[in-house]
């Protein structure tokens, strides 16, 4: 009890001899007695009680210590800040101003290593709420940054170069922490924040921990428009990405951020996709890459096989994970009409997307399995010479197949959009009928869901193409059942309701009488028909000007066409 006691009066002396010390100016270096003070500063020090030192700390520092006197200072904050026993003393207390100041002021060439605990002092205290609170509100982050731009311009050919690296894996590690904070990321200028951080990346690409966090910290940035939009302006960050991409293949870690950041640029930016697509080896790369996770997979899989393991994996597992990301940059890249005719034809690509559809069960991976049709159906929509897709498409068909016989609606759904393009071709639409799919799309225009209904509806109308195969239409109530869509979704949708019109349009071609054609359906179509085309029919579907008027336009030049000629061949018979 008597240390304790102890310990708090010097803790009181403490406060009192930095009040006295700044009271009377002889903070800094202007003290004549400042080096005996600092050395019994740094015995008390040795008493290893960490409020004390706390108190101890902030003098030594106010007291404008350099070199080795620096550095201990520094290792001190440090020792005090991570042990969790401190949080509310640090919280407390004006150590952060002090440590910042050192940030601010001292020579980064010179006390480099002091600097690196300091910076770890600040990233410590940057994880908790409080103290990360009142960091920002004092300009920290813009700081910070300051920092990095700082550590940016000395060269590499600099001798100083290689010792900053520590210094910039502590600043990026408190960046990440502070890329979580919405009001940090307000205090972060994306056009000023995201280049800076790319230099670093590149200047450093051979640091694996420092990119690491860096990656971290932009792959966070990118799920926010104004920071993906702001790398996006980085011409260069597609040529980095790819080289690290390159450089660290089987590091899944730093792997699955960069696809992640890759994904969110290629999300919504027609130019982000054009501009990786045109960069060397970009599509060379995402194919290696696929293909090494892939065998990975394979691998964890057959080990766990053997093992008799197989009721521990979780799923995704870590390579499958890299999978779907992979997969989804090859989605939104697809969403580019010149990128996705060529990746079309990309043979390797399309290779692994149905080796994917072949090996993984819905049920199992799910989000692998649905991101693979989505990319395959994107793929599919491009009549291209040499189309890597059409080469395929029967097999590919034979995979579809296993989705629609799931339970995953959003599979079935991915699945008939498949079908939907690739029934233009005459060997896939006898496919349907030998296997009896054409029973299935026409059951799933019962869900009265327009997700389900449109694509379900396309391949009906490929297959009416075909003289031959028109008649199915009847013996599964297929009629009966475009009618009833057209009832239920009629005016809300013009794009269905023409498709469900070209639809019978086809089917009733070459036939005596539409009556017999259209059976018991024919008077509700014909009363479906005259309301659908009046003039004034009512656009229910959006009170949004634009949207209304687009309506309008689409059922003027393509509804109203192919609706009137049905009706007139109706009335005709």
């Amino acid at each position: 009890l008597q240390g304790e006691d102890n310990i708090e009066h010097l803790c009181l002396a403490c406060t009192k001899l930095h009040q006295a010390l700044d009271e009377g100016n002889m903070l800094g270096k202007r003290f004549k007695r400042r080096n005996s003070l600092l050395k019994t500063l740094y015995k008390l020090v040795d008493l290893d009680s960490d409020p004390l030192s706390l108190k101890l700390a902030k003098i030594i520092l106010a007291m404008k210590v350099d070199g080795k006197n620096l550095l201990s200072v520094c290792k001190l904050a440090f020792k005090i800040c991570r042990n969790e026993k401190n949080y509310f003393i640090v919280q407390n207390d004006t150590l952060l101003d002090y440590l910042l100041q050192v940030l601010w002021n001292e020579d980064l060439q010179t006390n480099n290593e002091a600097l690196v605990y300091c910076m770890a002092a600040v990233k410590v205290m940057s994880e908790k709420e409080v103290l990360r609170y009142k960091m920002i509100s004092i300009g920290a982050v813009e700081m910070f940054l300051e920092l990095m731009k700082q550590i940016n311009n000395i060269k590499e050919h600099d001798t100083y170069f290689s010792k900053m690296g520590h210094l910039l894996v502590q600043l990026a590690a408190t960046l990440r922490i502070l890329a979580d904070c919405p009001l940090a990321r307000r205090r972060l200028s994306p056009s000023a924040a995201v280049p800076e951080l790319c230099v670093a990346l590149e200047q450093r690409s051979s640091d694996k921990d420092l990119c690491m966090w860096i990656v971290r910290v932009l792959s966070k940035l990118s799920t926010y428009n104004d920071f993906c939009a702001a790398l996006a302006d980085c011409s260069r960050c597609y040529i980095l990405f790819l080289a690290l991409l390159n450089k660290y293949q089987k590091q899944q870690d730093l792997v699955i951020r960069i696809i992640f950041i890759l994904g969110n640029l290629t999300a919504k930016n027609d130019q982000s996709r054009e501009q990786f697509f045109k960069e060397k080896e970009s599509v060379n790369t995402l194919t290696s890459l696929f293909q090494t996770y892939y065998e990975l997979d394979l691998n964890a899989l057959t080990w766990h096989h053997d093992r008799k393991e197989k009721k521990h994996l979780k799923y995704p597992s870590e390579a499958e994970d890299v999978l779907i990301k992979l997969i989804r940059v090859l989605a939104n890249l697809s969403i580019h009409p010149r990128v996705g005719a060529a990746l079309a034809a990309a043979h390797p690509v399309v290779g692994l997307l149905v080796t994917v559809l072949e090996y993984k069960s819905v049920d199992a991976c799910e989000e692998l399995v649905i991101n693979a049709a989505t990319t395959v159906n994107n793929l599919s929509y491009y009549q291209v010479e040499n189309s890597a897709v059409q080469d395929k498409k029967l097999h590919i068909a034979e995979m579809l197949l296993k989705l629609l016989m799931s339970d995953n609606m959003d599979a079935v759904v991915e699945a008939v959009r498949v079908f939907g393009n690739l029934s233009q071709h005459h060997e896939i639409r006898d496919f349907i009928m030998q296997k009896k799919i054409y029973k299935f799309m026409i059951a799933l225009l019962d869900s009265k869901n327009r997700e389900v209904c449109f694509p379900a509806c396309g391949v009906l109308l490929n297959l009416t193409v075909d003289e031959n195969k028109r008649a199915f239409l009847m013996e599964e109530g297929g009629i009966g059942k475009l009618v009833d869509c057209l009832q239920d979704f009629g005016p809300a949708d013009w794009q269905l309701s023409c498709l469900i019109c070209k639809t019978l349009w086809n089917y009733s071609e070459n036939t005596a009488g539409a009556a017999s054609c259209f059976g018991a359906d024919s008077s509700t179509l014909l009363t479906l028909l005259t309301a659908l085309l009046d003039e004034e029919v009512e656009l229910e579907c959006s009170l949004d000007r634009d949207i209304k008027d687009c309506q309008r336009v689409y059922w003027e030049r393509e509804f109203k066409p192919v609706a009137e000629k049905l009706l007139d061949r109706i009335q005709s018979h």
